[in-house]
Formats: structure tokens, C-alpha cells, sequence
């Protein structure tokens, strides 16, 4: 019955737990997209066809998460990549954000715009990426 009690008391708490930092990555990745990324990939990340992508339900990220995770962190994706069917060749400059910056700036597009992404990304994820 202890065990019970356990699951129905610190399940919630361990959930609510992952909810509340999410919410507080993407407030905070928000304001590292307006500072950053909006210039590019525009107020509703829909970019501008064949020269920014989208991140608006961008097909390429949600496939291809950790190379977009590094694209951020390293300055960009070396050739041409495809995006909702439209090929892209230009190369992001590399920002100088710090990863949590980048965890933070990854929750917030995978969640905007009719993104939508549970799973949080970490500050420990994108400090692991190697080049």
C-alpha cells in the first residue's frame, strides 16, 4: 500500500517537474530566437523559400534533431539540405550562444508555430554534441 501511495504522490510531482522546466526553456528560448534567429527564419519561422528553411513544422528538424541541434552550436549544415521539399544551400553563421542558450532556443521552435516536441532537450544533450 506504501508503494501505492509513493506512485500516486512523487509521479505527478516527477511529471509536473518535466512540464515546468519545459515551460520555462521555451520562455526562455523565446527571447534567444527574437535576439538571434528572427532575422533569418522571420517571426513565424517560416524562413524565406530556397534561402532561410523553415522551422515552422519543418520536416528537416524532427528527422534530423541532433544535426540541427549542432547547426546551432557549430554555425550551421555544411551542403544542401532539404526542407519541406525545397532544397536550402546556405550555411547559418554560428551564433555564440552557450548550450543551455541552445536547449532553450530547440524547445522553443519545437514547440511554436504548430511544433510540438514533449521530450525536453537538455542542456547536458547539447553539451555532449561533438563537431
Amino acid at each position: 500500500m506504501k508503494f501505492i501511495n509513493f506512485i500516486f504522490l512523487f509521479i505527478p510531482l516527477i511529471i509536473f517537474s518535466q512540464d515546468e522546466r519545459l515551460i520555462n526553456s521555451i520562455k526562455n528560448g523565446e527571447s534567444v530566437y527574437k535576439d538571434f534567429c528572427l532575422r533569418c527564419h522571420l517571426p513565424n519561422g517560416e524562413g524565406q523559400i530556397g534561402i532561410f528553411p523553415p522551422l515552422a513544422k519543418s520536416d528537416f528538424l524532427f528527422k534530423n534533431m541532433e544535426e540541427s541541434v549542432k547547426a546551432i552550436k557549430f554555425g550551421g549544415i555544411d551542403g544542401e539540405i532539404i526542407v519541406n521539399g525545397v532544397k536550402y544551400n546556405s550555411k547559418m553563421e554560428k551564433m555564440g550562444l552557450y548550450d543551455d542558450e541552445i536547449a532553450d532556443v530547440m524547445n522553443y521552435i519545437l514547440n511554436s508555430w504548430g511544433n510540438k516536441h514533449d521530450k525536453i532537450i537538455e542542456e547536458a544533450y547539447v553539451e555532449s554534441l561533438k563537431k
